[in-house]
């Protein structure tokens, strides 16, 4: 399992009101490209969003589906990239001081071949993604007002 963390100068209700907006999270998560839809009641485990991973013309249709969820503090996502691999990604939202947030983010391969990869092979790929991850979820909960004064959840 590869982890991150990143401090985000903002409450977690407003990190994770962007968490929970899943028309918002191909502006996040580095690697997703287009949302074709989100289920009614997101981010309600057992909920998806569908998008699309890569980018034109080697696009991939996929989804993720939401696992867990505790409003302003968890997120945890089935993932998949297939024929590649499926994972699992946790973010976790801690309180740092009145306006301030520590964001982690936790992902494990769990399905397809990708699981076979050694861990010191894809550990470096799998980091530099993640923390760029959170690097635009924190610009989106700091700086777009769409995500101030309430939790979507």
């Amino acid at each position: 399992m590869q982890t991150v963390r990143l401090t985000i100068p903002t409450s977690p209700d407003r990190v994770f009101a962007v968490l929970s907006d899943g028309w918002a999270y191909a502006s996040w998560v580095v690697g997703a490209s287009h949302i074709r839809d989100v289920d009614e009641g997101f981010p309600a485990p057992g909920t998806r969003i569908h998008h699309s991973l890569g980018g034109w013309p080697l696009m991939v249709k996929d989804e993720s589906e939401v696992l867990e969820f505790e409003a302003n503090r968890k997120l945890v996502l089935k993932v998949k990239a297939w024929p590649l691999f499926g994972g699992v990604v946790k973010i976790e939202l801690e309180p740092d001081g009145d306006d301030a947030t520590i964001a982690t983010l936790s992902e494990e391969f769990v399905d397809g071949p990708g699981k076979l990869l050694p861990e010191p092979l894809i550990a470096p790929m799998l980091n530099a993604r993640n923390r760029e991850s959170l690097h635009r979820l924190a610009d989106r909960a700091v700086h777009d007002d769409r995500y101030a004064g309430s939790s979507r959840a």
